[in-house]
C-alpha cells in the first residue's frame, strides 16, 4: 500500500486576470523581494485570491492554497505519520511542501483557524524564516522564494473572531477594497461576459446595495456576486431574474431586507 498522492503547488499557464485598485501590485513585490509575509484584509469577494494568484503568476512562483477551518490542525498543515503495511511514513503537509518548494503559501481566511494552529507560522514570518518539524525532529529553513500570505475580512471577523496582536504585527497588512465604478464595471464584463452596459448597471445597483448596510445588511454585493449576476445574464437570463438569484438571495433571508433590495433593483432595471 503507497501514500495517496499528494498534490504540488500550482503554476497557472495562462496570467490570471486581475486590475489593480492601488499600488498593492508593487507593494507585494517588494514584500517578496525582501521575505516579508503579508495579511491581505478586504471585504468577502472583493478579490483577495484572485490578486495572489496573478501576483504568484508575475513572479513566476508555484502558488499553494489552504482554505482554514475550524478543525484545521497543525498537523493538518505541518504534516503527519501514515500507517503503512511495512511500517510508518512521513507525509508533509502542505505548508511543509510549500516551504520545501519556495512557492507561496496562501491562508484563505486564516482567523477561521484554531489559535494554536495559528502560531506554528510565527517562525515563518520572522527574519528566522524557520518551520520546525517537531515529530521528526526537522528544522526547515525557508528558501528564498517562499513568502507567507494570509487574508481575512475585518468586518465580519471583528464581530467574531480576530488574529492575536503578536501574530497581526508580523505581517504587512494591504488593504483590498472593492475597486471604483469603471474598474468595477470592466472587471464584470470581462469575467462575465456581459456587454459594457450590462455590467454599468450591475455595478449600480451594487452601489445601491451597498448603501443598505447601516440598514442591517451585514454583507454587502461582492464584486464576484455582480459577475456570477452578469454570467447568467450571459446564459440569456433576465437581468432582474438574475439578480435576484445571484445577488439578492445569497445576501440575505430578512423579509424586509429582501423587499428593499428588491425594490432597487426594479428601480435599476427600469
Amino acid at each position: 500500500m503507497s501514500l495517496p498522492e499528494q498534490p504540488t503547488a500550482l503554476r497557472p499557464h495562462e496570467e490570471p486576470f486581475y486590475l489593480p485598485v492601488g499600488d498593492e501590485v508593487v507593494l507585494f513585490e517588494r514584500c517578496h523581494a525582501r521575505g516579508l509575509a503579508v495579511m491581505l484584509k478586504g471585504p468577502t469577494g472583493c478579490g483577495k485570491t484572485r490578486f495572489i494568484e496573478h501576483m504568484a503568476w508575475r513572479l513566476g512562483r508555484p502558488l499553494v492554497t489552504i482554505a482554514c477551518h475550524d478543525d484545521l490542525s497543525a498537523s493538518d498543515l505541518i504534516g503527519r505519520f501514515l500507517i503503512r503495511h511495512d511500517g510508518t511514513a512521513w507525509q508533509d503537509g502542505p505548508l511543509t511542501r510549500a516551504v520545501r518548494e519556495g512557492a507561496i503559501c496562501y491562508l484563505d481566511e486564516v482567523v477561521e483557524a484554531r489559535q494554536d494552529t495559528v502560531v506554528v507560522l510565527h517562525a515563518l514570518t520572522d527574519h528566522r524564516r524557520l518551520l520546525p518539524i517537531d515529530k521528526t525532529g526537522e528544522l526547515l529553513q525557508a528558501p528564498p522564494g517562499f513568502q507567507l500570505v494570509v487574508s481575512y475580512n475585518p468586518g465580519y471577523q471583528r464581530m467574531l473572531k480576530d488574529l492575536k496582536p503578536s501574530t497581526r504585527q508580523r505581517f504587512v497588512a494591504l488593504d483590498l477594497g472593492f475597486p471604483d465604478a469603471d474598474r468595477e464595471a470592466c472587471i464584470v464584463q470581462r469575467e462575465s461576459g456581459v456587454d459594457a452596459p450590462t455590467a454599468r448597471s450591475l455595478v449600480a445597483l451594487a452601489q445601491r446595495l451597498r448603501a443598505l448596510r447601516d440598514r442591517g445588511l451585514s454583507e454587502v454585493p461582492s464584486t464576484r456576486l455582480l459577475v456570477a449576476a452578469g454570467a447568467l445574464c450571459a446564459q440569456g437570463i433576465e437581468i432582474r431574474a438574475a439578480c435576484l438569484a445571484a445577488i439578492v438571495s445569497p445576501l440575505s433571508d430578512d423579509e424586509t431586507l429582501v423587499d428593499a433590495m428588491r425594490d432597487l433593483v426594479d428601480a435599476t432595471f427600469i
